[in-house]
């Protein structure tokens, strides 16, 4: 269900004009700006970090559209034929805006309209989205636990943690990623993923509906390990859960959220202006100190102890998937649909 948070305006227009946020000097622009986005905790971050700390002083008037990310990239396509859709900027996993900019549905991004775009680490840089944060979907698990750390990605089918393995239903892409590779498959072609989900049923694995609700069973016990981002692991022992997380021996999906203006959005303006905040060092940086994700730019800067938590080995970035994102465009129904009848059906 797609429900909206609205928060006045803090700031006057000349706040906007002053931090360069109105495109067309004398010409009455709309400050409502809509978000497509996530709820929960990162919603929340969004707000404090993005909305309330650089947008709103600015002038602009952020409306949250929260939703999950299947309903969200379907809005994005199927409303780019209208003449206005219903975002000004949308938040998805690198995957699923792939599937948007290959239809046509997102406007070019550049130094001339997202004015920290230079900034952008380069090998994040892409044509039609910009990188919010980035990490990796690694396996989580509880060390009191599980007392010796999972080195193969074979541990989220051991038959030891029956009834204790848990999958976010939002990860289903990454979820049958890593069930193709344990079943002979490759990233550009999942056969054998099917195999696996039905071995996760066999095993009594919980469906949660939520990243938080991952979190939840992990703290009370009800999951002993997932797949999640190494960020979540991170944030969640903020919270005092026992975590640890691996890059498992044969790899690990990554995790990359990416922002973008839809080429029909009713303020053009503001969703530009939203991907210049979220590339904010100051947004950067609380994304990962709040939530363990790594910054995507250059300038971004956080404490070697930080990074020692939260990054990865030059032997674990080694090891991190490439993802065939032509092909989870051409196949993701499919992949859900078989995710769907298997474990929900």
């Amino acid at each position: 269900m797609t429900s909206f948070t609205r928060r006045s305006f803090l700031a006057t227009a000349s706040a906007a004009s002053a931090f360069g946020l109105l495109s067309s000097p004398g010409i009455a622009q709309s400050k409502d700006l809509v978000v497509g986005t996530w709820g929960g905790t990162f919603g929340d971050l969004l707000k404090e970090n993005v909305d309330e700390a650089i947008l709103e002083p600015a002038g602009w008037n952020v409306l949250q559209e929260v939703s999950g990310p299947v309903p969200r990239r379907t809005k994005l396509i199927t409303e780019r034929t209208q003449r206005r859709g219903s975002m000004d900027a949308a938040l998805l996993a690198d995957f699923d805006m792939h599937a948007a900019a290959k239809v046509g549905a997102l406007e070019e991004l550049n130094a001339d309209n997202v004015a920290s775009y230079n900034n952008i680490l380069p090998f994040l840089q892409k044509k039609h989205s910009v990188p919010l944060i980035y990490s990796a979907h690694a396996i989580v698990y509880r060390k009191d636990l599980i007392t010796t750390p999972p080195e193969s990605i074979a541990e989220l089918w051991n038959p030891a943690y029956k009834g204790k393995i848990g999958l976010s239903d939002f990860l289903y892409t990454s979820n049958m990623a890593y069930s193709a590779i344990a079943n002979g498959g490759t990233l550009s072609d999942f056969e054998g993923a099917e195999k696996g989900v039905q071995q996760w049923k066999d095993l009594d694995a919980k469906l949660l509906p939520s990243t938080e609700a991952v979190g939840q069973a992990l703290s009370s016990g009800d999951i002993w390990i997932t797949i999640i981002s190494a960020a979540r692991g991170y944030s969640w022992n903020k919270s005092g859960i026992d975590l640890g997380w691996v890059i498992p021996e044969e790899g690990a999906f990554p995790a990359v959220y990416e922002a973008a203006v839809p080429k029909n959005a009713r303020n053009t303006d503001g969703g530009m202006a939203y991907m210049d905040a979220l590339l904010n060092p100051r947004a950067q940086a609380a994304f990962a100190e709040k939530m363990g994700y790594l910054p995507t730019v250059k300038n971004g800067s956080i404490s070697p102890e930080l990074e020692a938590q939260i990054g990865f080995t030059q032997a674990e970035q080694n090891r991190l998937w490439q993802p065939d994102l032509d092909f989870i465009m051409e196949n993701q129904a499919s992949m859900l649909d078989s995710w769907n009848r298997t474990l929900k059906g």
